[in-house]
């Protein structure tokens, strides 16, 4: 069983994706922007590397269908994603969890992620940030001196009740951001008007000697 599983297995020294990476390299790369997330992210360099290991992921999978790392792969980039807070990135998790429990329900991976479907997974991204209110002017004798404003903090809203099967999924409102000042218009300036030269008499004729 074991020399059938090595000879469905990638090679090492194989490449796989747009970037042509390993399967070790695709494995290092999840684990890698799993660490460098932190508790959340939205930054497009993590977002562009677990991207590409994506890629060369699936064509490894296309490949190879019966490799047994695959199941392991999977599951580093399903710790990935989950931290990635974007549509795209949240319900590609939740569909990679769905693959290793349909296709490696024998495995380690499968066992640990029917735990956390049943105890129910959680979809996170953010809302596109609104325009901060214009604030009303304030007549002068009644100005007050001003107090530091709080960094206002990300505000989550679930939403309604998924249905059977599928994952509840909790919008995240950003702070409000200024609006952009309008750019002046620079002013059209008539143009300077050049000096005129001055006439000069032109010289006259000279009789000529004969």
């Amino acid at each position: 069983m074991q020399c059938e599983s090595y000879h469905r297995s990638a090679p090492g020294d194989e490449y796989f994706g747009r970037m042509k990476i390993s399967y070790l390299g695709i494995d290092n790369t999840a684990h890698d922007v799993a660490i460098e997330a932190g508790a959340y992210t939205t930054d497009p360099r993590l977002i562009s590397k677990i991207e590409f290991a994506d890629d060369a992921l699936r064509a490894w999978e296309h490949r190879y269908p019966g490799d047994p790392q695959l199941a392991r792969s999977y599951f580093l980039m399903v710790q990935a994603l989950r931290k990635i807070y974007t549509p795209d990135a949240q319900q590609r998790a939740w569909a990679y969890m769905q693959h290793i429990i349909r296709v490696y329900p024998a495995s380690y991976f499968a066992k640990v992620l029917r735990g956390e479907v049943a105890r129910g997974f959680t979809e996170h991204w953010f809302a596109l940030p609104e325009i901060c209110p214009t604030p009303e002017p304030i007549e002068p004798r009644h100005r007050e001196p001003a107090t530091p404003t709080p960094e206002p903090t990300p505000i989550a809203s679930p939403t309604p009740t998924p249905a059977p099967g599928e994952p509840k999924v909790e919008i995240i409102t950003p702070p409000c951001v200024e609006a952009p000042s309008p750019t002046p218009i620079p002013e059209e300036t008539a143009p300077a008007e050049l000096p005129t030269p001055e006439m000069v008499p032109s010289p006259e004729a000279t009789p000529t000697m004969r």
